[in-house]
């Protein structure tokens, strides 16, 4: 099949019969909802862009297994190239969109399990390799899009799944089956799972030998039955409903998160990828952490619209002249080209597994994604500084056309004289929106919690620091002998 177009990616969606709860309400028709639609178009732009001559290099690639040109979402990483080119479609997608498009994790989530099925089946002897392949053709011949389900809800996070009070706090294999699994657990904060074809589950922390039930990976489609997803509430997300373009601030584009219930859903055997060797869990984990990383570059695109409104809005108050102004707009671009740097360094001293899939560098990720959890908090905070507090108590759309009152808001909130109040208006609340709205899900929040905790990189960084073989040096430096 040739790669969709926007507007068929969308008629894909159409057909699935997705179990879809919001507000405590089921939603017949996910495509046609006023909140869902700005996160389907943000994937849709993922299609459009591919069959774009201008930008299909960076979103488009050769199948390794066919041949055939496919959406590189949907592509195993065969080089240092293709994860930069990973990387520079990140930046620009979001620029484009300025939020989260949504495909990232089923990307990272392939290329994780792809590396490990082939080191799991050369020590059993068993088939992943060959069924993960078969599924990665799949979704490339068809063009779809695929949600990397890690994250369970973990319960009580001193225990192991194995030890909570409720089993199922970590999805678990329930039964198996000489013609598959049944499932059942929840997965949560799944970006773009409703505006999926297919779910691609992996567990979520290592395991010992007794979370064999939990230690499981396969793929499913999204309509599954016994699946429920659970649309997750955002700021500011029903004026999506109210009509009112101004007020979202980003009107066609957004994102979305969702939890994923699996009661009792079959898998049959082509679909697993790992049932039960634990010992190659943290393996999994890590280089699906490891590739996630680095897909945060996506937030030095949407850092580009957020310095680029925040310039505006210094235009707009009149105070683009001011030299601590023109500092706060110089700091906020330094901490994005640092974060899009370290997504590049770490691309491009990639190497490759034995699968001959490649992999980032598992040090220089972990920076990076550090580093995003630490720079957008600042540039938020700087662009909310250069806005001024307007932002959040100016008037809505509706005062602004209101034929009794609009001429007020017209007059009192206009800045620079040369300047509609309605263009200063607009880049407030873009900024709104990416600091505290809908998109700051997208970029401030997700900055944070996406790919794992601060913490979990942390960690990563002190195993993979080789602290040793740094004191060495130091001691040769310093002529030390023991």
């Amino acid at each position: 099949m040739s790669l969709k177009t926007g507007k068929e990616y969308v008629k894909s969606l159409r057909k699935l019969n997705l179990n879809v709860y919001m507000f405590g309400e089921k939603i017949d028709s996910p495509v046609d909802h006023p909140i869902i639609i700005p996160s389907m178009n943000a994937v849709a732009a993922t299609y459009d862009l591919a069959l774009d001559p201008m930008y299909e290099d960076l979103m488009t690639v050769r199948s390794h297994i066919t041949g055939e040109k496919i959406n590189l979402f949907n592509h195993v990483f065969q080089s240092t190239d293709d994860l930069v080119k990973k990387v520079k479609r990140q930046r620009m997608l979001g620029q484009k969109t300025a939020c989260c498009f949504q495909r990232c994790v089923g990307q990272d989530a392939i290329n994780a399990v792809y590396s490990t099925s082939y080191e799991i089946d050369e020590k059993y002897g068993t088939k992943y390799l060959d069924n993960i392949t078969k599924f990665i053709e799949y979704i490339q011949e068809e063009d779809l899009v695929t949600d990397g389900a890690m994250t369970d809800v973990k319960g009580d996070r001193g225990l192991s799944p194995s030890a909570q009070k409720d089993p199922d706090m970590y999805l678990r294999v329930v039964e198996r089956r000489p013609d598959g699994i049944v499932v059942t657990g929840c997965k949560a904060h799944q970006t773009g799972i409703v505006n999926s074809h297919e779910i691609l589950v992996m567990p979520t922390i290592a395991m010992d030998p007794e979370d064999k039930d939990y230690a499981v990976s396969f793929a499913v489609p999204a309509d599954a039955e016994g699946i429920t997803l659970i649309y997750g509430r955002q700021s500011c997300d029903t004026r999506k409903m109210e009509g009112t373009e101004i007020d979202v601030g980003n009107s066609q584009y957004g994102g979305h998160e969702a939890l994923i219930i699996f009661d009792r859903v079959f898998v049959p055997n082509n679909r697993i990828f790992l049932n039960g060797e634990t010992e190659f869990v943290t393996i999994l984990v890590e280089r699906f952490s490891g590739h996630h990383r680095p897909s945060y570059a996506c937030k030095t695109g949407v850092g580009d619209v957020l310095i680029g409104a925040a310039g505006l809005a210094a235009d707009y108050n009149g105070v683009a002249k001011a030299s601590h102004i023109k500092d706060k707009l110089i700091e906020m671009t330094h901490l994005n080209e640092t974060i899009y740097s370290s997504a590049l360094a770490c691309s491009y001293e990639g190497y490759p597994t034995p699968s001959g899939a490649y992999l980032i560098d598992l040090m220089l990720a972990n920076v990076c994604k550090q580093n995003v959890t630490r720079f957008p908090y600042e540039m938020t905070r700087l662009a909310e500084d250069i806005a001024g507090g307007l932002m959040v108590t100016q008037p809505s759309e509706k005062d602004l056309r209101s034929p009794e009152i609009g001429h007020y808001v017209q007059k009192y909130l206009r800045g620079v004289a040369s300047v509609p109040t309605e263009n200063r208006m607009r880049i407030l609340r873009l900024i709104e929106n990416l600091t505290l709205g809908t998109g700051a899900v997208g970029y401030r929040t997700e900055s944070m919690h996406g790919a794992g905790s601060p913490q979990a990189q942390r960690i990563m960084i002190s195993r993979l620091g080789n602290m040793e073989a740094k004191k060495e040096l130091a001691k040769k430096i310093a002529k030390i002998k023991e």
